[in-house]
């Protein structure tokens, strides 16, 4: 296979969403796994619409989920010269001319064509213009589109394409004031770039017989394509802000990974039989844009949740931690840490979840759950102000030590085990749910507990 160049080519009109980090990271796979180069190119020439702040968004996301990108950075608003140098050898070439249609003349086209029935379209009027040019208009560049056959191309997913050639007309590639328009310079910095393959969503599958004309006007060679199906909603609208179509460093504020990021993008529209889980690496050892589905996906909310806990249970501890400091997570011994970390890893989805968790253990509880409150066994919650004085240490080195412990308590105390748990519970943690009690009592360790049960003895005898 010939060198891979593929790129990703957003617009800084707004944040990145996880539709564009999916064609990017589809892109980026292609190119990784076929030894190729993967190229960055910020699609900037609408400067009235540019933002920085969006520019540095996508940089930042790339950077969060770690996908790397060969060489410079590409900003078309840098490259205007070189677009009016193409613009002016098409000009020269007589493939490319100067169109003086003012924009009530088009109006007045359009208008007489929708009462026909017709297309709207452009009526070629001063493509073989030979008189004289009005002098109060600035011209639009047009290119020559063909007049008849097809522009025809093999898309890897939708396959054989063909459109007629009335169904094109000479489109403008620069504006009245000189800047050049988006196809026309899509194509030229594709092909400058040495792009072999483009793997875009299927809503630029319309660009792509214009972009074929201005390559063949310029004796470029034409890349591969592979339109992309849209991501769906659920309900199989195209995807809003509330399905999930956010900026993707949303995700990282809501406590995802960017490793369950790339695994649920990837399986949005393509597969390696029944296989759910993939690192990176196995993305790279078994992606093929041919395997791309031809047809759209939907968005699961439930299953990138799913994918998120199976990436944070596989973490190992020190680097949740470290992940885990940027949610406010509170500092925990070594001791706490190796207790409550694999039990919380079992019970939370997202690392704001496991941050919010660890608060509410570690946290002394503030109020007590009124229902739970009431159905606690008085004799049970009495027995607790003698249940520390008894603990010897070894009670404490370990959870197994502690299990056993209280059974004995509660058996040499007379009083049912399942009563015994419910009180500690309230006592500790101020509600019913959650992580294990003896969990719970060795995180806190000895004297929290105490104080903890103390506190609750007090107000519940004076309740």
């Amino acid at each position: 296979m010939a060198h891979i160049v593929t790129r990703f080519a957003p617009s800084p009109t707004g944040y990145l969403h996880i539709g564009g980090l999916r064609t990017a990271l589809f892109n980026y796979l292609y190119a990784r796994a076929n030894g190729g180069k993967f190229l960055l190119r910020i699609e900037d020439t609408d400067l009235a619409r540019n933002s920085k702040e969006a520019t540095k968004a996508i940089l930042e996301a790339f950077a969060w989920v770690g996908l790397d990108y060969d060489g410079e950075v590409v900003y078309q608003s840098q490259r205007f010269p070189l677009y009016k140098q193409y613009i002016q050898k098409l000009l020269e070439e007589k493939k490319a001319y100067y169109c003086y249609m003012s924009k009530e003349e088009l109006q007045a086209l359009r208008t007489e064509q929708e009462a026909k029935k017709q297309t709207p379209r452009y009526d070629n009027r001063y493509r073989d213009f030979q008189g004289t040019p009005p002098s109060d208009r600035e011209p639009v560049v047009r290119i020559k589109a063909p007049l008849d056959g097809y522009v025809c191309f093999k898309d890897g997913i939708k396959g054989e394409i063909r459109i007629g050639a009335k169904e094109l007309d000479d489109f403008i590639i620069a504006r009245s004031d000189g800047t050049p328009t988006y196809n026309f310079v899509v194509a030229i910095d594709d092909a400058l770039m040495g792009v072999s393959d483009v793997i875009r969503g299927d809503d630029h599958l319309s660009n792509t017989p214009k972009q074929i004309i201005v390559y063949n006007a310029l004796g470029f060679e034409i890349p591969r394509f592979f339109h992309v199906p849209m991501i769906l909603n659920p309900q199989g609208k195209k995807l809003s802000k509330r399905d999930g179509a956010m900026n993707v460093m949303d995700y990282k504020d809501m406590g995802y990974l960017p490793e369950a990021i790339l695994n649920f993008l990837v399986r949005l529209g393509w597969s390696s039989g029944d296989k759910e889980i993939f690192s990176l690496d196995e993305m790279l050892s078994l992606f093929n844009p041919s395997g791309l589905n031809s047809s759209p996906s939907a968005y699961n909310q439930d299953k990138f949740l799913w994918l998120n806990a199976h990436y944070i249970r596989q973490m190992d501890n020190a680097k949740l931690e470290d992940m885990l400091s940027a949610y406010h997570a509170p500092s925990l011994s070594e001791t706490a840490r190796e207790i409550l970390y694999p039990a919380l890893k079992e019970r939370c989805s997202t690392l704001v979840e496991f941050a919010q968790k660890l608060l509410e253990i570690t946290n002394a509880p503030c109020e007590y759950d009124e229902k739970m409150r009431l159905k606690l066994d008085i004799e049970a919650v009495h027995t607790l102000k003698e249940l520390f004085n008894e603990a010897n240490s070894t009670a404490w080195k370990s959870v197994p030590n502690m299990e056993s412990y209280l059974h004995d308590y509660s058996a040499q105390k007379g009083i049912k085990i399942g009563k015994l748990m419910p009180s500690l519970r309230c006592a500790l943690l101020g509600k019913s749910g959650g992580i294990g009690v003896c969990e719970t009592l060795i995180a806190l360790g000895r004297e929290e507990s105490l104080r903890r049960v103390n506190t609750f003895l007090t107000l519940y005898n004076n309740h």
